[in-house]
């Protein structure tokens, strides 16, 4: 597998990425790690998973700090950034990976609790940690980053929904960002295979990735979009503070 990032040109950096247990999220976080910074892995309830990982990261010669926290309890939040304020001092990249809304047994305001409140609440507790220079990144997806001018699937379009309404309030925000010299820009993908959402949006509409397959003419994997996630940290954010991975020729932009 060759090198997403230069190795080295993250040392000194310390990055936080929220739902870094698997997924996307974990590559991320590794990738960061490949490069030299020391890395927050954080996660919701698979505390081994999250611990087996930060092992393997510190063979690569970083620190990295396992945080277990509930994005949508402010308690639970405060207590993770205050620990990676005591071990790091500070925090130079903050990806917010971390979404959801397709688990059963959630209430029905759980999405926008998660995609939104949770996510400008993270951003809240990581606002003293973040110096001038440093970056925040969302992560989202096509479905949901134009869901307003192109219909998405039935069962996913309140997750979708509630992601675009996160997007939104994040952006409110990039103005008092830039006046603390911090960044901002928002990563959009398609359907990425082999992840949770994909899989539980197949068994509510069995084929529904195959036929996005067939009409994106490629899906990312988790590997491939997670090299994208880490790229958007580093490299220079666009005009629009806006990624857009992969094919977007069936989705319409806003005019």
């Amino acid at each position: 597998m060759t090198q997403t990032l230069t190795a080295g040109s993250l040392a000194g950096k310390r990055a936080l990425v929220t739902g870094s247990s698997r997924g996307i999220g974990a590559d991320t976080v590794r990738i960061f790690a490949e490069a030299g910074a020391d890395v927050v892995v954080n996660f919701r309830n698979k505390a081994p998973r999250a611990e087996k990982l930060a092992s393997q990261l510190r063979e690569l010669g970083v620190r990295a700090l396992v945080q277990g926290a509930d994005l949508t309890d402010p308690a639970s939040l405060g207590e993770m950034m205050a620990a990676v304020q005591a071990e790091f001092g500070g925090l130079d990249i903050l990806v917010l990976n971390a979404s959801g809304g397709m688990e059963s047994g959630m209430g029905e305001d759980y999405a926008l609790k998660l995609n939104r409140d949770a996510q400008l609440a993270v951003l809240d507790a990581a606002l003293p940690l973040l110096a001038a220079g440093s970056r925040v990144v969302f992560v989202t997806s096509h479905q949901a980053h134009f869901i307003r001018t192109t219909p998405t699937m039935p069962e996913y379009e309140p997750v979708a929904r509630s992601k675009r309404a996160g997007e939104d309030a994040l952006r409110e925000r990039i103005p008092e960002l830039a006046a603390r010299g911090v960044e901002f820009v928002v990563v959009s993908g398609d359907m990425i295979e082999g992840t949770v959402t994909a899989t539980l949006l197949e068994r509510a509409n069995p084929g529904a990735i195959e036929q996005r397959r067939e009409s994106a003419g490629k899906l990312y994997n988790v590997a491939e979009f997670a090299a994208e996630v880490a790229r958007a940290a580093v490299e220079p954010v666009p005009v629009d503070n806006t990624r857009l991975i992969g094919d977007t020729s069936s989705f319409h932009p806003e005019a």
